[in-house]
C-alpha cells in the first residue's frame, strides 16, 4: 500500500540537558534527538512537529508531536498493531531523560500544534534546601505573599493581549491569549503556580511568574499588574524566573 499515515506521539522529558524542544543550530534539542531515534526504529527519515516549543531547561510532563510515516508492505510496522513493542523499542534508544508514552494514528490533517485547544504549565518554588529538587524547582529563602499573588493573577484573566510578557522580536501574528486558569497553591515545602490558556507566547509564563513575585514581595501592588499589561511593554514586567521550575503539564485537543 502506498502513501503516508500520520501519527501522534506522546512523550515527557527532563529539559535540563536540552536547549528546548525545537531544533536549532549548534545546540542539542529534544526534537533533534526524537527525530533521530524515530528514524532508526521506523527505518525511514522522520520529522516531528511539536505541540509548541519549550525554552532551554524547561521540562514537559506531557508533550505531543506528530509525524508522517510511509506505509510499508510490512503490515505490523505501518499499522502499529504492536503499539507497546514499538513504544518499548523507541524508549530503548532514547536517552533516559526522554520517555515516549504512546504512539497512535490520527487523521491525515491532524496537527499537534494547531489543533491543541488548551495548554497548562506549572511553576514550582521551594523554600528549604532540598537536593532532590535541585534542577526541578526554584529555591527561595523568603516566602512571598501568596494571597497578593493570587489577587494579581485573577486580574490577568480580564485581558487577552500579553505583549508585556513576551520575548521581543518573536515572529507571531498576534500576542493575544485566552487565560482560563491562573492560580497559586501551597505544597508541602513550597508553592506552585498553575496557568492554562489556549496558547502561550515565548517566555510568557516565566515573565508572568517574575511579575507576580514582585507582587508577592510587596514591591508592587496587585493592581499594578493591570497597568503593566496595558502598557504592552516587556520592560515594565518582572524579570523572567529560572527555567528549572517550569513544566508543561497538559495539552488538550
Amino acid at each position: 500500500m502506498n502513501g503516508k499515515q500520520r501519527y501522534f506521539i506522546q512523550l515527557s522529558y527532563n529539559g535540563t540537558n536540552y536547549h528546548g524542544w525545537q531544533i536549532q543550530k549548534n545546540a542539542v534539542s529534544v526534537q533533534e534527538i526524537l527525530n533521530d531515534r524515530l528514524s532508526i526504529i521506523l527505518r525511514q527519515p522522520i520529522e516531528t512537529t511539536g505541540c509548541g516549543r519549550t525554552d532551554t531547561g524547561v521540562h514537559a510532563k506531557q508533550f505531543f508531536a506528530h509525524f508522517d510515516m510511509e506505509r510499508y508492505t510490512d503490515h505490523r510496522l505501518w499499522t502499529m498493531d504492536e503499539k507497546e513493542n514499538i513504544v518499548r523499542s523507541i524508549n530503548a534508544v532514547l536517552p533516559k531523560d526522554i520517555a515516549v508514552k504512546r504512539v497512535f494514528p490520527v487523521a491525515e490533517k491532524a496537527h499537534a500544534r494547531f489543533d491543541a485547544t488548551l495548554r497548562t504549565y506549572e511553576y514550582h518554588i521551594h523554600f528549604s534546601k532540598d537536593p532532590f529538587k535541585q534542577g526541578y524547582s526554584w529555591e527561595l529563602r523568603d516566602r512571598p505573599d501568596i494571597n497578593l499573588m493570587n489577587a494579581a493573577a485573577k486580574i490577568m484573566a480580564e485581558y487577552t493581549d500579553f505583549s508585556c510578557f513576551s520575548k521581543s522580536n518573536t515572529q507571531v501574528k498576534t500576542n493575544n491569549c485566552k487565560i482560563s486558569v491562573a492560580e497559586w497553591f501551597e505544597t508541602e515545602n513550597g508553592i506552585v503556580f498553575r496557568i492554562s490558556a489556549d496558547r502561550f507566547l515565548r517566555n510568557m509564563v516565566r515573565a508572568i511568574v517574575g511579575t507576580l513575585m514582585m507582587v508577592g514581595r510587596k514591591e508592587i501592588e496587585p493592581e499594578d499588574v493591570r497597568h503593566i499589561i496595558e502598557s504592552k511593554n516587556r520592560s515594565n514586567a518582572g524579570t523572567s524566573v529560572p527555567a528549572c521550575g517550569l513544566y508543561l503539564t497538559e495539552v488538550l485537543y
